[in-house]
């Protein structure tokens, strides 16, 4: 798969935070996923004591959401651990991962945050402007922004909003378990995000593919790197 390049990853965290400013415009919120027939998850584990990560990049078919590929780089972290600068971070290794498939997915579901980051440009955006593919964030827990607790069952969902905007939703993918907190990354819109989140969800709090993908990264998923034959 084809990565553009938009910055240099040897930055110091005050230049990594005027490129946040200076892309956050140019992550689209214009919706681009009509038909998808390949929908990637994107993960990454960290050894701190080591400072080691492995990144990981699983490919599903849909609507089957069969394993059709995974790819896994082991590297170290140049980057220093500073919340809301993660992706300088995470993103090199996974997208040297990104760039090792051989299918190319039309949709990209991300452990991380999108527009639910205070500069509006988490991983989600950041690595969709890379890979100039949609992208939707899909995190665990929430960075920035308030909610109304979502209705009990699977579906439901509130929006996330921060200073007066919508920046996300808190999204109910199974009944009793905590949302995930949903929002855009590029190219995609929130109610499109929603819709895609759900449609990928399989009884498990997390969606497939970033469940699968953080299974490769921490090594515990049985497939082999690269194409399922």
């Amino acid at each position: 798969m084809k990565v553009k390049s938009w910055h240099s990853w040897r930055l110091t965290p005050s230049q990594a935070v005027e490129i946040q400013r200076q892309l956050a415009p140019r992550a689209s919120r214009n919706n681009e996923v009509i038909a998808p027939r390949f929908i990637a998850g994107v993960d990454m584990s960290v050894w701190r004591a080591r400072e080691m990560a492995r990144g990981a990049v699983v490919v599903l078919s849909y609507p089957e959401l069969e394993l059709v590929e995974t790819q896994v780089v082991e590297g170290g972290l140049d980057f220093p651990y500073i919340p809301g600068l993660l992706s300088f971070r995470e993103a090199p290794l996974i997208l040297v991962a990104c760039e090792r498939l051989v299918i190319t997915p039309d949709l990209f579901l991300v452990d991380g945050q999108g527009l639910a980051h205070p500069r509006r440009f988490g991983l989600a955006c950041h690595l969709g402007l890379f890979l100039d593919t949609p992208t939707i964030g899909c995190a665990k827990s929430l960075l920035c922004g308030s909610y109304e607790e979502p209705g009990v069952e699977a579906g439901s969902y509130a929006e996330l909003t921060d200073g007066g905007e919508v920046i996300g939703a808190a999204l109910r993918t199974r009944p009793g378990v905590k949302p995930v907190y949903v929002s855009p990354g590029h190219k995609i819109s929130l109610q499109s995000a929603v819709h895609w989140v759900m449609e990928c969800s399989r009884g498990y709090r997390l969606p497939e593919p970033t469940r699968l993908a953080h299974l490769a990264s921490t090594g515990n998923l049985e497939h082999r790197k690269g194409v399922m034959v």
